[in-house]
């Protein structure tokens, strides 16, 4: 049997296995199987023949497919052996690149030629918070991102000031990117279904209509704001400031940290710089 006979064969007989993949816990595997929901998504993310698209974790395919029924070409970043080569054969007739990588390892802004990147990706749940923290590094480089995430992650992303909810995830993300909450998605859309409810987030970097001045003083400053949310600012900078530095801040510091804006934190966040630039 020749290469040309063997390999539709050999993708034949993935598509009709692909779903007796056993999901590994290890990688956070739930898969979409749902159509309705599929459609529902790929209509929002609305791709266009040109994008420079990026699928995280394409798993057996089910949004790979018809996501490139709409592109040129996909990219797509797999860390599963047995799924990389079930994507391989699966599509390979198609224009689809697949990274054999572990995601938080890719370095996302090399992809770029051209226009920015558009990311989506049902996101493992157990690394969907450093993986975002992870591209929001390149964000310069990527025009919006659409993810499948616990719907506790996406509420918190999208939290206001004050809410039970609102915390460091809600301020730097809202930050560096316009958080939108689109619809929630059901445990028996997945297989295995999850134990939770997930939801789907598009996130859009923008340009910053205030922007701190030093972007990782600002993390810092937030991080540490929310170490202990039960208590106030001061006590919170204590760790990180001394007391004349503290004196030195004319922002009320007896507030607890959910209840600072986003301009908030920026505004307070180019204060310390200032304080801590002069006064050592």
């Amino acid at each position: 049997m020749d290469g040309a006979t063997l390999i539709p064969l050999l993708a034949t007989l993935l598509f009709m296995t692909d779903k007796q993949h056993r999901a590994r816990k290890r990688f956070g595997q739930n898969f979409l199987t749902n159509q309705h929901i599929i459609n529902k998504l790929v209509t929002l993310i609305a791709p266009k023949p040109k994008d420079q698209m990026v699928e995280i974790g394409p798993g057996q395919g089910a949004l790979t497919a018809p996501l490139l029924n709409h592109l040129d070409h996909l990219t797509a970043i797999e860390i599963d052996r047995d799924l990389q080569a079930l994507l391989e054969a699966k599509f390979h007739d198609q224009s689809l690149s697949i990274i054999k990588e572990d995601a938080l390892k890719v370095d996302i802004g090399q992809l770029v030629e051209g226009d920015a990147l558009r990311i989506v990706g049902n996101l493992p749940y157990n690394i969907s918070t450093p993986l975002i923290f992870h591209l929001l590094c390149d964000r310069e480089r990527i025009k919006d991102m659409h993810f499948m995430l616990q719907l506790e992650v996406v509420e918190r992303l999208a939290a206001a000031p004050g809410s039970k909810t609102y915390g460091k995830l809600s301020v730097i993300c809202q930050y560096f990117c316009q958080v939108e909450q689109c619809f929630v998605v059901p445990p028996n859309s997945f297989s295995p279904p999850p134990k939770v409810m997930s939801a789907i987030v598009k996130l859009s970097p923008r340009p910053f209509p205030t922007q701190a001045e030093d972007d990782d003083l600002f993390i810092k400053l937030v991080k540490l704001s929310f170490a202990q949310r039960r208590k106030t600012l001061k006590n919170n900078l204590k760790n990180w400031l001394t007391a004349q530095q503290i004196a030195l801040i004319t922002d009320d510091l007896t507030k607890r940290p959910e209840t600072l804006s986003v301009e908030n934190y920026v505004k307070l966040s180019n204060t310390i710089r200032k304080i801590i630039n002069k006064n050592g």
